[in-house]
């Protein structure tokens, strides 16, 4: 083979590449646990940031993203329910919202990863090792210090 043709197939399958692997993603899934209520306009809106940012980043629900919402509407009594929900439906990630939805979801497994927000401090509370090497299957941001 020649060295010209060698650099236009070697050229023409790097341009294609991309094409093929973007044809080949499969679908993702990320559950979210909330405390809040669904008719909570606070979760509303949370929902929707979360879902305009994910699609700022190339992730659109119903063509490369599914979401799983749950909202345990301040029971905290559903929380282990609806963590065991989002389990079973075996999420790439599942983003717990608030510090009391972080635990039942690490009783419910230690595989899945878990990131949360909106936690005030989730090395005392045992979620984490440390900020710095979180350790486990869990991980996320506080905005405290």
């Amino acid at each position: 083979m020649k060295r010209r043709e060698f650099i236009t197939l070697f050229g023409g399958a790097a341009a294609a590449y991309p094409l093929a692997a973007r044809a080949q993603q499969r679908m993702r899934r990320v559950g979210v646990l909330y405390i809040l209520d669904s008719n909570d306009p606070e979760a509303q809106a949370r929902n929707v940031a979360f879902e305009q940012a994910l699609r700022q980043l190339g992730w659109t629900v119903g063509e490369n993203l599914q979401t799983d919402v749950r909202l345990a509407a301040g029971d905290s009594g559903r929380l282990l329910q609806y963590a065991t929900e989002l389990i079973e439906l075996a999420p790439d990630v599942i983003v717990a919202v608030g510090s009391v939805t972080v635990a039942p979801l690490q009783q419910a497994t230690r595989t899945i990863p878990i990131v949360f927000v909106n936690v005030a401090d989730p090395v005392g509370a045992g979620f984490v090792e440390s900020l710095a090497r979180p350790g486990g299957n869990t991980t996320g941001f506080t905005n405290f210090e």
